[in-house]
């Protein structure tokens, strides 16, 4: 196990919160269990990353979930994750195993109809953008656009699609996303915690989507660690996805010594 991209204050954290009764790791997909690509269907996981959030699964009295703006559907099949170790949670914390989170109407499926049509025409005339649909919501992703194309098609669907009644907005990196039902991550945590009973909960986010879940994390035995550079609310930051990997090697090392 290689941990050398650890902090040291990160992994004293690590070593006191393990100890808890009963612990939740969790982690977004992109960006950190699987690095960011041009393609969105080539993110492929780390391996390490897979194992050790597994493994994490499998200790007693310990939960392991990865949330993400995918599709519960796309996050199943691009993280290979289909076994009961490891619960996943999709479209921003309102897509789980069980369902929606909460019902989806026929007008909000309407409005979703209309706002996958907008982010069409914008696509049409934005070279390099694409839409991912999504059960309860679409994306306009803008990476793979000149700077100033990608910029006048944000701007487009900002004074938009998003501004329309009853729609949801989540920016990313080089992403708008527009849902038709209320999403955050920290309300994924929020259910997790409390279907699973736990002390403490370790979340790993490296986009402006996981500032929510960080947020969320108050306890004193709360862990919340930032992926890469930027403005964040988490405690602790790592630089990438192989820290990521050994972070989660971390946190099932110490928590098998506790337990």
């Amino acid at each position: 196990m290689s941990d050398t991209g650890i902090p040291d204050d990160l992994r004293d954290a690590v070593a006191r919160t393990v100890t808890v009764s009963r612990l939740l790791v969790s982690s977004d997909y992109d960006g950190c269990i699987a690095p960011i690509v041009s393609r969105p269907q080539d993110a492929k996981p780390n391996e390490a990353s897979i194992s050790a959030i597994r493994a994490a699964g499998a200790l007693r009295d310990t939960e392991a979930a990865v949330i993400s703006g995918r599709s519960l559907h796309d996050l199943r099949a691009l993280s290979g994750l289909d076994d009961d170790a490891v619960t996943l949670v999709g479209s921003h914390g309102t897509e789980f195993t069980t369902g929606f989170g909460e019902q989806v109407t026929d007008d909000e499926r309407a409005l979703l109809d209309r706002i996958v049509k907008a982010f069409n025409e914008i696509a049409d005339t934005h070279p390099g953008t694409t839409v991912e649909v999504k059960p309860i919501s679409a994306a306009l992703h803008v990476r793979n656009a000149e700077p100033d194309v990608a910029d006048d098609a944000l701007a487009q669907a900002r004074s938009g699609p998003a501004s329309w009644p009853g729609v949801q907005v989540t920016e990313g990196k080089m992403v708008i996303e527009l849902a038709v039902i209320e999403t955050s991550k920290g309300h994924a945590l929020d259910i997790l915690e409390t279907q699973f009973g736990s002390d403490a909960t370790v979340y790993i986010g490296d986009d402006v989507t996981d500032e929510k879940a960080f947020a969320h994390l108050t306890g004193e035995h709360d862990i919340s660690v930032k992926v890469g550079d930027g403005d964040t609310a988490a405690r602790y930051r790592i630089a990438d996805t192989d820290d990521v990997a050994a972070l989660l090697e971390l946190v099932v090392e110490l928590r098998k010594q506790a337990l």
